[in-house]
């Protein structure tokens, strides 16, 4: 599913080449970031105005979100189904444990229906990673979590000004503290480099970072399992293959959690842009 590396070198082995094995005389097709490049499916990717396969699992993840929940809820029961009933449990575990445990009730009840889209939604484009025929994490590519990241950044800073108006967003931006004396320019700087630049920065990193390497750690014992069955190697393959199992186990696992402290530090932001500046 992944694009090969093309060399100039002959003799290179590619990645898609299922006739390598080991002590057949072929080097290792390692992953890299030609894993992470993908041919586009429309369009012509010299002019940048292009379809391809990241994008389509986008797409396809969100009307599996949105499709979800409108099967769900179009017709709620005061008993519910079991797809009802799974639908609730999501929505309030991002309601009351996300939510509610960082803002409040009163404060937060308006921006439930967001985080609980930003949370499904961004589990969806991690867990495309270990989905058959998809296997491929759309937030392992930076613009991705860039641009969700953006987003909750946009909100953020609007929020804090309606709230505290001008003067008094500039000061929750830069930590204004009078008591501070002689270092306060200072602190104001640090904290307002922190505040508009680090913070959205790290934001997306945090979870981009996270899908990468997992992706290529998948990647990597999944060509070696084939790459080692041949002859004695074939004892390594079935370790390999054994650490696949384990490696898709914890990416389950790390997926739902790249998701949830997504949306707790988009909570977070929300959370000081709405709270008194002392």
């Amino acid at each position: 599913m992944k694009e090969p590396a093309v060399s100039a070198d002959p003799t290179q082995v590619l990645a898609f080449e299922t006739d390598c094995h080991i002590f057949d005389g072929c080097g290792f097709p390692s992953p890299g970031l030609h894993s992470f490049l993908f041919e586009p499916l429309w369009g012509d990717g010299d002019s940048n105005v292009y379809f391809n396969k990241p994008m389509l699992l986008a797409l396809l993840g969100s009307v599996i979100v949105i499709g979800f929940f409108w099967a769900a809820f179009r017709r709620p029961k005061v008993v519910p189904g079991k797809l009802q009933m799974v639908a609730e449990a999501g929505y309030d575990f991002v309601r009351r444990g996300v939510v509610y445990e960082t803002m409040g009730k009163r404060e937060g009840e308006k921006y439930v229906p967001f985080v609980v889209a930003l949370f499904f939604f961004v589990w969806m484009m991690n867990i495309w990673s270990i989905i058959p025929l998809a296997q491929f994490p759309v937030t392992s590519i930076i613009a991705y979590p860039m641009a969700l990241a953006l987003l909750v950044y946009v909100l953020w800073v609007s929020l804090t000004f309606k709230k505290h108006g001008f003067v008094g967003a500039l000061k929750n931006f830069t930590g204004y503290d009078k008591s501070l004396g002689g270092a306060l320019p200072v602190v104001m700087l640090i904290e307002a480099f922190s505040n508009l630049l680090v913070r959205p920065f790290t934001h997306a990193v945090r979870l981009f970072a996270n899908m990468f390497a997992g992706h290529i750690l998948l990647v990597l014992f999944t060509i070696a399992s084939w790459y080692l069955l041949n002859g004695i190697g074939i004892a390594y393959a079935g370790v390999s293959f054994v650490m696949v199992l384990v490696m898709t186990l914890f990416e389950l696992f790390i997926q739902a959690l790249q998701a949830y402290v997504f949306v707790l530090l988009t909570v977070t932001y929300l959370q000081g842009a709405l709270a008194e500046h002392h």
